[in-house]
Formats: C-alpha cells, structure tokens, sequence
C-alpha cells in the first residue's frame, strides 16, 4: 500500500526540523491545535531568512522575495498549491485573520540581508528587528490568542530585538566572511572601529569592547521584555527568546574570540532551557 502524502503541515514542520530546530520545537510545545498555523509563519521566515544562502547576487534574492510579496497581495503567478508554505501561510492568515501588511513589511525588512550595507545606528537595528523578529513573535501570538495577543505587543518588540541581537552574535563569524556587519556604525564608532577594522579582526581588544556593547543592548531589550507579564496563552510564541540570554552571556565571554567560534549551545541544552520556561512560564 502506497505511503499516505504529507499534509501541508507536516511539511512544514518537517521543514523546520531541518532549518529552524528550535523554532520547530517550539511547535511542539504549543497546543495541537495551534501547530498548522505556527509551523506555517515560522517556514515561512525559514525561507525568508535562508534566500541568502541560495544566491550570489543580490537581484534573484529580490525575485524570490518578491515571490512572497505578490502571494500576499493576491497577484501570485501560478498555483500556490504546488508550495505547501504558500499554501499553509494563506490558511494562517484567513483563520487567524493575520495582518498581511506586516507580513510584507517583513520581507522588505529582508532585503537588507542580500546586501552587505552595513548597520547604521541603533534605531535602524531596532527597527529591522521589529519587523522580522518582534514581527513573527506577534503573529504567533495572534494565532496563539487574539484576545491576549494585544497585551503582549510591548514585549514582543522588546523580545524581538533581543532575540535577533543573539541571532546576529550567533551567525557573526558567517556574516564575517561574507562581509555583512550587523553591529549599528554608531556603536563601532564609539569604540574607536568603522566597518573595515572591524571586519578585519585584528583589534581585539576595541572589537571586544563593541561585541559587549551590542550585547549590552540585547540584555537591555531582553530586560524590558522580562518585566512585562506574559498571559499564559500565548506564552508559546516567546519560548524560542528563551535561548537568547545564553547567547549574549557566551558572546560577551568570547568577545573577539567569537569570529572563531560558535556560541551554539546543544541540541539537549536548548530543548532543556525551552522545556523549563514553559514550565515556570518566564522568558
């Protein structure tokens, strides 16, 4: 007897098991019925966040993204039901009644991933990082409860640059080579180091020093997001922020040393940390 096809789902989730690991777990702490919605926002940002990997140039990256948009405006070409994302991303959004505009807004937020313009302050991190990481935050947090997502709105901002700092202290030794530099020009600037020294390597001590204000910053958010109080429903959409505090802790520990090394904890490790905070319900 022929093996029954994979639903939409269950590639998507399949998907993050290879892509986005704790992302996919976090699926699976979250109530059954919730997990089609979530598996499809969280491959969805997958395929966003990997469109640099699969080009040389920055112009197909854009036709890829561009893919995405006209899906969300209703002009795609073709039948998105040959894309179990697609497919899954639109049934989200009109179960959840999810806001199509801030899914767009985060794919142009992206854009900025396929080329390697440098950070230039703070705010404009901090603006990128709303509209991708505090972004997917909030709309798991609509799928979760739409009632309660309103109440946590000032948390997943915080949360998400959190978030997103960790993510960039993470991949720095890959975004190092490629050339791309995610620490804000202003606080570079601060210690003493523009983009090419920094991307150098060679000043430990002032790369140091901008390594540990950039998460200063992280710990900053982090902090703000900690003090709001969670309802419990949709606690969920915050657990993979859980793992962002032992990544500033290891990236302020190594300092320069982190363009040689990853601050990845194990696999165990993260599902463990992940496990707990549902548990005690803090982030």
């Amino acid at each position: 007897m022929a093996d029954k096809p994979m639903s939409n789902q269950e590639i998507c989730l399949a998907m993050l098991r290879d892509s986005d690991r704790d992302r996919y777990l976090a699926c699976l702490l979250s109530p059954q019925d919730k997990r089609g919605a979530l598996a499809a926002l969280y491959a969805f940002n997958a395929e966003l966040a990997r469109i640099r990997d699969l080009v040389h140039e920055p112009l197909p990256g854009e036709v890829r993204m561009q893919y995405w948009r006209d899906l969300l405006e209703g002009s795609a070409h073709g039948s998105t039901e040959a894309n179990p994302v697609a497919a899954s991303l639109l049934s989200a959004i009109e179960t959840h009644r999810l806001p199509r505009q801030t899914l767009i807004d985060m794919i142009d937020a992206r854009i900025f991933d396929l080329y390697d313009d440098p950070m230039e302050t703070r705010t404009s991190l901090e603006g990128y990082a709303g509209e991708t990481a505090s972004a997917l935050i909030q709309l798991a947090s609509l799928v979760l409860s739409a009632d309660e997502a309103a109440k946590s709105a000032e948390a997943a901002g915080h949360a998400g640059v959190a978030q997103a700092i960790a993510g960039m202290l993470l991949l720095m030794p890959l975004h190092r080579h490629r050339g791309q530099l995610y620490i804000p020009l202003e606080i570079l600037s601060a210690t003493g180091l523009d983009r090419e020294s920094f991307l150098a390597g060679k000043d430990k001590v002032r790369i140091s020093a901008a390594i540990e204000a950039f998460v200063g910053l992280g710990r900053d958010h982090l902090a703000k997001a900690r003090a709001v109080v969670l309802p419990p429903a949709i606690f969920p959409a915050f657990l993979p922020v859980t793992l962002a505090e032992p990544m500033l802790m290891k990236a302020q520990k190594a300092g320069a040393a982190l363009f040689d090394q990853s601050l990845q904890q194990p696999q165990w490790r993260r599902q463990l940390g992940m496990t707990l905070a549902l548990m005690r319900r803090k982030i």
